[in-house]
């Protein structure tokens, strides 16, 4: 179930970066990456960490996304998410005791999702 998620993610190029209460990578498929509670942004030039708001607005760093394209993905053993971005470039999203910190989902409904607790459930997957 782990590596399910490269089947799901990989290879798919950014189309847009979207803020606001929650953070949405929108990948061609159509496929959507939701981030609804903190994430790390590791670049070569350093880290930022965030913290979605009803006001946030994705940084330059996040908008370079944009054309880039996802290398590597994977649902860590915890329950977290990690996409590498062209291989220099990572976004990390950890479990959450409490809320659902991430879905992966497409125009149809949710694929994957990182759940409460650090559990992950399964739906489906997109064609590709």
């Amino acid at each position: 179930m782990e590596n399910g998620i490269a089947d799901v993610l990989a290879g798919r190029r950014v189309e847009s970066v979207r803020g606001g209460g929650r953070l949405d990578i929108d990948l061609d498929g159509p496929v959507t990456v939701r981030v609804t509670h903190e994430f790390r942004f590791a670049v070569p030039s350093g880290v930022e960490r965030f913290y979605p708001a009803p006001a946030v607005r994705p940084t330059v760093r996040l908008l370079a996304l944009v054309g880039r394209t996802v290398g590597t993905a994977r649902v860590t053993p915890a329950g977290g998410l990690e996409l590498v971005f062209d291989g220099d470039t990572v976004l990390s999203v950890p479990p959450h005791a409490v809320v659902a910190p991430w879905t992966v989902l497409t125009p149809e409904g949710v694929v994957c999702s990182g759940l409460a607790g650090g559990e992950v459930t399964w739906t489906g997957g997109p064609g590709r």
